[in-house]
């Protein structure tokens, strides 16, 4: 059997989803829109091998939990399943930055692990079908498949809900500068807090607002429009922290660091600079800004007190092979 060892990146959703319409396939409640992230990666290699009695899976550099290991097995099966071939793999993979705290690692992790477990064990899918499989082990994993900016098509069955590239990643030379505010792991998971999603008063019109947003934000990145794209950036992400703070039991993903960065970045533009935040579901911040932009803004936020690293993220191909193994 071949070895395999595939790069996928993390991304940033430029318009967000909270909430699935289907939990087992995990289908969202709407579409989003998202930026691949060249500084934030996971690299996994992967190997079938007839001799072995269980799958082997290693990570390199981070403890892995039971759980965690329970969940790429059960991926496995499912890649198994389709291939029809009852063999075992040893996995290794390793990420770029600190997994489970809000940078998306499970979306570059099961990327990884279904473009490169399906190439080892001899299929022969399509980008849209990887980027299916992808989201069955990880949802916001479909969008790291295609390359560049992407555009997730919730759909209400599992062959309606898939990925594809909107622009490639040599569309807009924007910046993504992350905010490392914690790598100690969130307490509670994605998975479990959009489980509550629906004890909120505002989820129903969120979703409501949303194919508004995605056309919004299509015309924003194909005219490059810094400003209207940086007002619905900050926009989408409070609506749905708003959301997550008004669920029973209510989620609190930003600290005192979170903000701080926020302010930070209101005085940025106050001096002329066009910075805008973000936040996925914990409390680290991705600021947008123009290339030109890079250094000021990644220079103002490790002045910030309390970050403790900042990630500067191009524009990025999505899921691919490379040569350089991991064992």
């Amino acid at each position: 059997m071949k070895k395999i060892t595939v790069t996928a990146p993390a991304n940033i959703a430029f318009v967000k989803y909270w909430g699935k319409r289907s939990n087992k396939l995990r289908i969202p409640l709407n579409d989003s829109i998202s930026m691949n992230l060249s500084g934030a990666y996971t690299t996994t290699t992967v190997e079938f091998n007839p001799l072995l009695t269980h799958d082997e899976i290693f990570f390199l550099g981070e403890k892995i939990s039971i759980s965690e290991t329970e969940r790429m097995t059960k991926h496995l099966d499912r890649i198994r399943k389709i291939a029809r071939k009852n063999i075992f793999a040893r996995v290794v993979t390793k990420n770029s930055f600190p997994k489970g705290t809000g940078i998306a690692s499970s979306a570059s992790g099961f990327a990884a692990l279904t473009v490169a477990a399906a190439e080892a064990i001899g299929l022969q899918l399509t980008e849209k079908e990887l980027t299916i499989l992808a989201r069955l082990g990880s949802g916001s994993a479909a969008r790291s498949v295609p390359d560049g900016f992407v555009w997730w098509h919730a759909g209400k069955k599992s062959k309606d809900s898939y990925a594809q590239s909107l622009y490639p990643e040599t569309r807009w030379s924007i910046r993504d500068i992350v905010c490392v505010v914690t790598t100690e792991a969130k307490k509670t998971s994605s998975t479990e807090g959009m489980d509550a999603v629906r004890t909120s008063p505002y989820w129903k019109t969120r979703v409501q607002q949303i194919p508004e947003k995605i056309v919004a934000m299509q015309a924003a990145l194909q005219v490059k429009d810094m400003h209207a794209f940086g007002a619905l950036l900050e926009e989408d992400a409070i609506s749905m922290h708003c959301v997550m703070m008004t669920q029973h039991p209510a989620l609190f993903y930003w600290n005192d660091t979170t903000l701080r960065v926020m302010d930070a970045v209101y005085e940025l533009r106050a001096s002329g600079i066009p910075a805008y935040y973000t936040m996925d579901a914990g409390p680290n911040v991705h600021i947008m800004c123009e290339e030109k932009n890079g250094e000021i803004v990644s220079s103002a936020m490790e002045k910030v007190f309390g970050v403790q690293s900042v990630i500067v993220n191009a524009p990025a191909g999505g899921a691919h092979c490379i040569e350089q193994h991991l064992f």
